[in-house]
């Protein structure tokens, strides 16, 4: 029987897969937004659902530039509920398997995402098998960016509670991080928490680096152009020995005590 799937928030129909999927989800060559949503869902969601995911290279890529999906997937791969192999053929299948009785084909045109499922034996196999054949021939695909908890401690533990916590509800207004006008990327974000608390430049790019988000030199360079934006200003601080450190702290002051939607939106229209 073939079942369309319209009229549904994408979210949800990911839940209803993973609710029906008797614990394992194989995704076939999904497109970017499809796979954002399952990573997505499958890092709100508590259970021992796991996701087989073979993508092409091409659209893995571009998923993974989004720090919000690479961050979360990086905790689900560590968590062992998901696991992510390339292939070079970016087709576009996108085909989910629901258990071993069940396949859908996703279609997503903007942020609208439809579906069509059948339950035919015939083929749910041949699918079936095409998935197994490929799977044999994908390779692993290594994310680089950190598991979102290990960013989120580290941050908390090496800067501050307050720091984190801005740090997390910036993030949890965008609906990307991405940078180059698809949205705040993760070290203008991490620059704007710590310019909200005014934390010292040395202290937030040496996390930056250590925990794995970027280079010192990378934070520099985007300190720089932020301040040259006007969003954000520094101070000297003397030090015992060497030349003083900067504080970070935001060019328009009441930002320091502003809701974090304004500072977003302040963010934005710097950087844009």
């Amino acid at each position: 029987m073939n079942t369309s799937l319209t009229g549904i928030d994408g979210d949800d129909m990911v839940r209803r897969s993973m609710e029906e999927s008797g614990g394992e989800l194989r995704l076939l060559q999904v497109s970017p937004a499809v796979l954002s949503r399952y990573v997505k869902v499958l890092s709100e969601e508590e259970g021992s659902v796991e996701v087989r995911a073979l993508v092409g290279e091409g659209a893995l890529k571009d998923v993974m530039d989004d720090f919000l999906v690479a961050s979360a997937a990086s905790d689900l791969i560590k968590q062992g509920r998901l696991e992510l192999l390339s292939t070079p053929d970016d087709s576009r299948r996108s085909l989910v398997f629901v258990g071993d009785s069940e396949v859908m084909s996703f279609v997503d045109v903007g942020d609208e995402i439809g579906a069509v499922s059948t339950d035919d034996d015939e083929i749910v196999s041949r699918a079936s098998d095409l998935f197994g054949s490929m799977w044999e021939n994908g390779e692993e695909f290594g994310i680089r960016t950190p598991p979102a908890s290990r960013i989120r401690e580290t941050l908390r533990e090496d800067i501050g509670e307050d720091t984190q916590e801005d740090f997390d509800g910036i993030l949890g207004i965008l609906e990307t991080a991405k940078g180059d006008g698809e949205g705040l990327d993760e070290i203008t974000v991490a620059l704007l928490a710590a310019a909200r608390n005014e934390i010292l430049l040395y202290d937030i790019s040496k996390w930056g680096e250590d925990s794995g988000v970027a280079s010192k030199a990378t934070f520099s360079r985007k300190k720089t152009e932020m301040e040259d934006n006007g969003l954000i200003d520094t101070e000297n601080v003397p030090i015992d020995i060497g030349r003083p450190r900067l504080r970070l702290k935001f060019a328009d002051e009441s930002l320091h005590e502003a809701p974090l939607e304004d500072v977003v939106d302040t963010a934005k229209r710097a950087m844009e």
